[in-house]
């Protein structure tokens, strides 16, 4: 009976100092960021079917030369976890943080996604925000002379970064591949990325931490989404949220091309992509080209179609300031799209992404205006290759899974909850400004985009209630498309703003 009273006893002294270590590690470190080296380090328990390829967090430590000094930072590629009702992981999302050392107090930490939907995020990362940039040749439009660099412009200067690839992209899957399909709606989608940035905050101890959110094209839709899921069910106010050609309005994007006011906030796009061709492009002559698209142009193609020298002169004018071929605006009676950029340069693709950017037409006897797009399909594809790389090589995840870059099964299969045309974020922008007065909207766009024209974020912001105080919501434009970071010049000019975003500017 002594014997197994002192085995007991000793085997309570067992197990409350087992409780005690864990306890112990799960503390965070005092500073409000990311856990200590070993706990990090740990390798998961092995998941199930297709996320058995994933690797246990890797944590990196680096240090990067900015204009300010040498930055130290940690690095930490890994997995977060989500569940369904029954307990049963229900998918594993792939993230990537930077978290800056000896940092001050009060450091914000900012949520990146990019969009599609369907997009992992690495645009954003290696080209944008990360501290590692792809570049991509002389004129930015080189793939295959495509090597990684510093980023002199890292977000990581005045901003800690968590970046998060959906289910479906990156190396984020869902446990049972049929299960893929829940992910992938509007609501669902903007329920699942609440719940990440949660686990993170939690995890990380960041609640706070002021926080921002970062989405590029349908990542701006999701991102106004996601903060409205973050306060409504995991009750995480946002301070702010910066949108880069964003996808914002269904009825804009998708609707009519023989929308008058589709096509009149379509055309200066087009306008400053001609500018630019002729090397005129200033503030004054896309203000005039603005200005025609949204007076003679609106209202001519809103009335009844002009008639003999009214339509020649009219008709000559659009050719003008579009620079499509007179006989195509004639053709279309004014109505001018983003199908016709075919026409726009003889014997070239003009990409939608970047009207600007242009390449020899490999069939150039065919006579169809949807083609291989020389950005996205061209340009842009490195960067999965490229991040794929430098996980393994720099961050040290190394998985044998794809990296989805671009996940065509995603985007075919995606629920538009009532039809993409009907999509809106008008009513979350407006909620978020109205009910959170320290919150602030930041949209920039390059001005020749014709995916997401920058008059249709203009058109969005000039028709929300008055603000107070004003210049809560700004817009900035850069030389550039889509994904205006493919210009350097630009990345640099957007990050400056973004950094005076930050610092309440």
């Amino acid at each position: 009976m002594k014997l197994q009273t002192a085995l007991r006893f000793t085997l309570a002294i067992l197990l409350a100092s087992v409780s005690l270590s864990v306890q112990a590690q799960e503390r965070p470190n005092g500073r409000g960021g990311e856990r200590p080296r070993a706990e990090q380090q740990q390798q998961q328990a092995p998941g199930k079917g297709v996320l058995r390829l994933l690797p246990g967090d890797s944590v990196t430590e680096h240090s990067i030369d900015l204009p300010k000094g040498k930055l130290a930072y940690t690095a930490t590629a890994g997995t977060l976890a989500l569940y369904d009702q029954s307990g049963e992981q229900s998918a594993a999302i792939f993230y990537t943080a930077y978290v800056a050392k000896d940092a001050a107090p009060g450091r914000p930490v900012t949520f990146v996604f990019n969009g599609g939907p369907g997009a992992a995020s690495a645009f954003l990362h290696l080209g944008l925000v990360g501290p590692r940039v792809l570049d991509l040749g002389p004129d930015a439009r080189d793939a295959a002379q495509a090597k990684l660099v510093d980023n002199p412009n890292t977000w990581l200067a005045f901003t800690d970064l968590v970046l998060i690839d959906p289910v479906g992209t990156g190396w984020s899957r869902a446990a049972k591949q049929d299960d893929a399909k829940n992910f992938w709606s509007i609501d669902s989608d903007a329920n699942a990325m609440a719940k990440v940035i949660a686990l993170y905050v939690g995890k990380n101890d960041r609640s706070g931490s002021p926080k921002y959110l970062l989405g590029e094209s349908y990542g701006g839709f999701r991102a106004a989404k996601t903060a409205r899921a973050l306060v409504r069910e995991q009750g995480i106010p946002i301070n702010g949220i910066v949108m880069l050609s964003p996808f914002l309005e269904g009825w804009m994007t998708f609707g009519d091309d023989n929308s008058a006011l589709r096509a009149a906030l379509t055309l200066p796009s087009l306008a400053a992509a001609e500018l630019e061709r002729k090397n005129t492009l200033n503030a004054q002559t896309l203000a005039a080209a603005e200005k025609f698209a949204m007076t003679d142009y609106l209202t001519t193609l809103a009335g009844r179609p002009p008639q003999g020298d009214a339509a020649k002169a009219f008709y000559a004018r659009v050719a003008e300031v579009s620079g499509l071929p007179l006989d195509t605006v004639t053709e279309a009676r004014g109505f001018i799209t983003d199908a016709y950029l075919r026409r726009l340069r003889a014997g070239k693709i003009v990409s939608r992404y970047d009207a600007t950017f242009a390449v020899d037409d490999p069939f150039p006897e065919q006579n169809n205006p949807r083609t291989p797009d020389p950005v996205l399909d061209g340009v842009s594809r490195a960067y999965g290759g490229a991040f794929a790389a430098y996980a393994r090589n720099e961050l040290g995840f190394k998985t044998e899974m794809t990296y989805a870059l671009l996940a065509n099964d995603v985007t075919r299969h995606w629920d538009w909850q009532g039809g993409r045309g009907q999509a809106s974020a008008d009513s979350d922008i407006r909620v978020l400004l109205s009910f959170s007065p320290s919150f602030r909207l930041l949209i920039a766009h390059g001005y020749s985009d014709m995916v997401t024209p920058y008059p249709m974020s203009r058109y969005v912001l000039d028709h929300l209630p008055p603000d107070s105080p004003p210049g809560r919501a700004q817009l900035k434009l850069y030389r550039g498309g889509h994904m205006l970071y493919l210009d350097p010049r630009s990345r640099q000019a957007f990050s400056t703003d973004a950094a005076a975003f930050y610092r309440g500017e």
